[in-house]
């Protein structure tokens, strides 16, 4: 059996823009996504805690340094900008290497400046 779990989160990230105009997607600066482990094109769940809203789409990398987290298309409808939002991937686990399975969490601050990293269960390390 293979479950579905967290694989990565990027937590209290704040929209710093967005393009309706743009395919679909959301940017975030490479930085970022190399600190919670995230890829290119990889499939995210994202969580606006200004208003519940849920949406799935896709990454794009955005330009290292740039602290952007640019909603595109569709996306750009469910959060505006100043909106802070959790995004989340997933992966399909075997049930038993899933007992051991330990999620990197990064959070960030109010301009999404990465403040900690940890996996789940571990000790947080200040960056």
């Amino acid at each position: 059996m293979r479950l579905h779990l967290l694989k990565s989160k990027i937590h209290n990230a704040i929209v710093t823009s967005g393009d309706l105009e743009y395919e679909g997607s959301i940017t975030i600066d490479s930085d970022l996504l190399e600190l919670a482990e995230m890829l290119p094109n990889e499939k995210v769940l994202c969580v606006n805690n200004n208003n519940g809203e849920r949406f799935e789409t896709y990454i794009i990398e955005g330009k290292p340094g740039s602290r952007e987290i640019q909603l595109n298309g569709a996306a750009a409808r469910c959060a505006l900008p100043g909106d802070e939002i959790i995004i989340m991937t997933f992966a399909e686990i075997e049930a038993e290497e899933a007992k051991a399975f330990k999620p990197m969490i990064l959070i960030v601050d109010h301009a999404n400046n990465p403040k900690r990293r940890h996996r789940v269960g571990e000790e947080d390390k200040q960056l």
